[in-house]
């Protein structure tokens, strides 16, 4: 006798990085002008609905980047477009967390997103981070200083600053981005080494 069920089948992207963030953080102006990704860009939220993908070329490196939807407070539990995306986040090898520059709660933009991750897989909120502010050619050099204090400070992390518009330190992200992959991939070849070999040493 045959049996019936019903199977539910989740796509998960792979790629290198991926770019999370709030809506309108500038993800999507970031990825297009890194990569060869045509996203959707506007000026009101949720204006990518799906994941794109792009390569970036660094120097002598390629790698894939994940432009991924915002995210909004309750994203974990349906709110906006939900967690539908953030399965996406498994693959990704390191996280680039996009801040909008010119909101005024910075603080409270970074730990909504971490939330988030944390809230859909503990997994997810562990992977390796880099932290960014985006939007800099649109702040005052005093409110900059500041922000970066307090970002700093929440993220306990270095920030990076960048602008998607104009391209200005959006070069060191990708080589950060490359240093990440690369000391990821040194360690799991590592770990591999050390299981055949309990006594190597590097």
């Amino acid at each position: 006798m045959g049996v019936e069920k019903w199977i539910w089948l989740r796509l998960k992207l792979i790629a290198d990085a991926g770019l999370v963030g709030l809506p309108n953080a500038g993800k999507s102006t970031f990825s297009a002008a890194v990569s060869a990704a045509k996203p959707k860009i506007a000026g009101y939220p949720f204006t990518t609905l799906h994941p794109n993908l792009g390569v970036v070329s660094i120097g002598e490196r390629d790698f894939v980047l994940a432009d991924l939807p915002g995210l909004i407070e309750g994203a974990s539990e349906g709110a906006g477009i939900g967690d539908r995306f953030s399965g996406h986040v498994e693959r990704c090898g390191v996280l680039i967390h996009l801040i909008d520059g010119t909101r005024d709660d910075i603080k409270g933009a970074y730990k909504t997103i971490r939330g988030e991750l944390t809230a859909y897989d503990e997994r997810s909120g562990e992977k390796p981070e880099l932290v960014v502010l985006n939007k800099i050619d649109a702040i005052d050099p005093d409110e900059l200083k500041e922000k970066v204090k307090i970002l700093k400070k929440a993220s306990k992390a270095d920030v990076l600053l960048v602008s998607g518009v104009t391209g200005k330190g959006v070069d060191q992200v990708l080589y950060d981005i490359v240093g990440v992959l690369d000391a990821e991939k040194a360690a799991k070849v590592e770990a591999a080494r050390r299981k055949i070999e309990p006594n190597w040493v590097p």
